[in-house]
């Protein structure tokens, strides 16, 4: 007997991962429903309607989510102001999250980040689990910690907080790819070379979040084999181990710039994936490619 595609609502969809996750729900043949600020700027994909709007009012998306099977917010807007950060990625998603409940979808997807946890020196390896970094770390820890607590209060959903680190892949909104080359290329180029940098194509951090909208990762009771059926489970997503001798290295050589190496004390540990390995994920990309298209594209764009 045949079964209709799964619907799945994107916000962000003209953003570098939700333009990504709506590429790999496409693949997935699931019937998109793309929301974005502006006409025109949704991907164009077999599948993928636009529906332009603010996707924190409530007005807008209660209508746009009724009759969806899952919900994947993306929108945040790093870099702006902390009463914006606060508004849009606290209070919006929060909204957002609360009108697809009521408007009948099960499942919410949602664009954490692993920059929510203490990674100091000297604390070793973290998985899901490990110590959140307390108020007052910086306007864009504390207002994804913000949201993911308020996210975790919306009952009658199963809610999945996906944690990548830096995202990395080509697009002029990349922050790894194009925009902190240039401030590296402005002048901001010391680190410690040992300090971890934990990475994730946006590619595979896309398969993972379309796996779970689509529902190819079954729900579970124990969060180590699925997310847990009305609740909130985090899980973390991460490349290869790298340092940042590989990303600021491969920068700097691109750029013809040379790098400002330190020796302060840094976080040399590794983000634990077991979990969403056990889920079925694991990254196809591998760091020598990662860094060959970054290096490419500054090459180009130089």
């Amino acid at each position: 007997m045949a079964t209709s595609p799964p619907v799945v609502v994107v916000t962000g969809a003209n953003g570098l991962v939700g333009a990504a996750v709506c590429r790999a729900l496409a693949d997935r043949l699931a019937s998109v429903r793309a929301v974005v600020r502006r006409a025109g700027t949704a991907p164009a994909l077999p599948g993928v309607s636009e529906h332009v709007g603010d996707f924190a009012d409530e007005a807008f998306a209660g209508p746009v989510t009724r009759g969806a099977d899952a919900a994947v917010t993306t929108v945040h807007p790093m870099g702006s102001s902390r009463d914006v950060q606060r508004r849009v990625g606290v209070e919006g998603t929060t909204t957002f999250a609360r009108a697809a409940r009521d408007a009948g979808v099960g499942l919410l997807v949602h664009v954490s980040t692993a920059g929510v946890y203490d990674r100091s020196a000297g604390v070793g390896d973290l998985a899901e689990d490990g110590a959140l970094l307390p108020d007052g770390s910086g306007d864009y820890p504390d207002t994804k910690n913000a949201a993911d607590a308020e996210l975790a209060r919306v009952e009658g959903l199963t809610t999945v907080l996906v944690r990548p680190p830096a995202i990395v892949g080509a697009g002029e909104t990349s922050v790894w790819n194009t925009l902190r080359p240039r401030e590296i290329r402005d002048g901001e180029r010391a680190a410690n070379p040992a300090k971890s940098w934990s990475w994730v194509h946006v590619t595979d951090l896309a398969a993972l979040i379309a796996d779970l909208a689509t529902g190819a990762v079954a729900t579970a009771d124990d969060p180590e084999r699925g997310p847990v059926p009305g609740r909130t489970t985090a899980v973390l997503v991460s490349g290869e181990h790298a340092t940042w001798r590989d990303y600021l290295g491969t920068v700097t050589g691109a750029l013809g710039v040379e790098p400002e190496w330190t020796d302060e004390p840094v976080w040399t540990g590794r983000l634990r994936t077991d979990r969403a390995r056990a889920w079925g994920w694991a990254p196809r990309v591998g760091l020598a490619q990662a860094l060959d298209e970054l290096r490419e594209g500054l090459t180009t764009s130089g």
